[in-house]
């Protein structure tokens, strides 16, 4: 499944995206946010007709159960469910399957490819503040302090651009085998989509910790202090450039 979903371009997201990424002392912790359109172009519908060739489009999935066992099913908070549906498990239809895996592959790409990745390996979430509760603890634990202000900030860019209360939530929990986090030395991710069926748009929440003695990561925290270097080397030559340094005669 070798296709784009159009990354929408957010300033406040690439913002958040830099803050989220930082060494905690024992960890590296490394977090993205991104908006992609889930309008269709030429491309994108024929091989989403061969995604439907194994079913489809409206036919639904069986999706695994949210990963902590205390987390009610959605459809045990007033969700419809079908007689005879697991009441711990829930369920999507194949046309959003393909937009949460198409999600994965241009996010991740060209590292990862996540064209075999099946139904039971997502999860619909319970609630906004499930999810929201269970980012926070995450990040709280993980940067400290920081992260009472940024937080607030960072739910509010998200809640801008997709409409939350709009959204219906889905993670990723990939197999051991298939896991892109599964590297050693990795302590925890989390994979969010938030989906706003209206707005015809996914906002890609992904966040992970490795720790430091593994290395990895290590070269993304060098990028972000590269760029940041990069942006005070122009800010003083725009500066120079403007007001002249006077020669000494």
């Amino acid at each position: 499944m070798n296709l784009s979903m159009k990354l929408l371009e957010n300033s406040r997201f690439e913002a958040l995206s830099s803050q989220l990424c930082v060494e905690t002392g024992d960890s590296n912790i490394l977090g993205r946010i991104e908006s992609y359109s889930c309008k269709m172009a030429g491309d994108d519908k024929h091989m989403f007709k061969q995604f439907c060739l194994e079913g489809e489009p409206h036919v639904l999935e069986a999706l695994s159960p949210p990963q902590s066992s205390s987390a009610p099913s959605p459809n045990l908070l007033g969700k419809s469910s079908e007689d005879g549906e697991n009441p711990l498990s829930d369920k999507c239809c194949r046309k959003t399957l393909f937009y949460l895996i198409t999600t994965l592959n241009e996010s991740f790409r060209p590292d990862y490819d996540f064209s075999a990745a099946r139904a039971h390996e997502f999860s619909r979430e319970p609630s906004l503040n499930w999810v929201v509760n269970t980012v926070n603890s995450s990040l709280f634990s993980a940067v400290g302090e920081e992260f009472n202000s940024l937080g607030p900030e960072l739910w509010n860019a998200i809640d801008q651009e997709i409409s939350l209360q709009g959204c219906d939530i889905y993670s990723y929990n990939p197999d051991l085998d298939s896991d892109p986090f599964g590297e050693e030395g990795s302590l925890w991710s989390f994979n969010y989509f938030f989906y706003n069926k209206k707005l015809k748009r996914i906002v890609f929440f992904t966040c992970r910790s490795v720790s430091v003695l593994s290395g990895y990561g290590r070269c993304c925290l060098d990028n972000e202090l590269d760029m940041e270097l990069d942006d005070e080397e122009e800010m003083d030559n725009f500066t120079e450039d403007r007001f002249p340094r006077a020669l000494c005669v």
